[in-house]
């Protein structure tokens, strides 16, 4: 999913403690950034929706994971365009991206920045 050299190469001005921060930071904000999602797609909310999907594809953005970042697009397009079609099956495909790329920002973290 993540790119290990592209991802070291992308962070390798700054300190470890900040990589690690950067990416424990990602990990808190993940319940809450998903849980209103959720709740955009659950009340129609289509201008959250596409704020906060901007919102976390600029974050998946920094970790250079292309994948997750796109279906991140994919859910802010939607809001955009007020389309309802699919959406429930978008966002578990994004959660599910997430959480795979939460596991292997872990593993980086250890392996690297800790």
């Amino acid at each position: 999913m993540i790119d290990h050299q592209k991802f070291i190469n992308n962070f390798k001005y700054f300190d470890k403690e900040i990589v690690s921060e950067i990416i424990e930071l990602f990990a808190e904000e993940y319940p809450t950034r998903f849980s209103n999602l959720h709740k955009n797609i659950s009340e129609s909310d289509f201008d959250s929706l596409q704020f906060n999907a901007h919102s976390l594809k600029g974050v998946i953005s920094n970790f250079l994971a292309n994948d997750t970042k796109e279906l991140a697009r994919q859910l802010e397009e939607k809001g955009k365009k007020n389309d309802s079609e699919n959406l429930s099956v978008l966002f578990e495909e994004l959660k599910s991206s997430t959480e795979k790329l939460l596991k292997e920002l872990d593993i980086l973290k250890n392996k690297y920045y800790s």
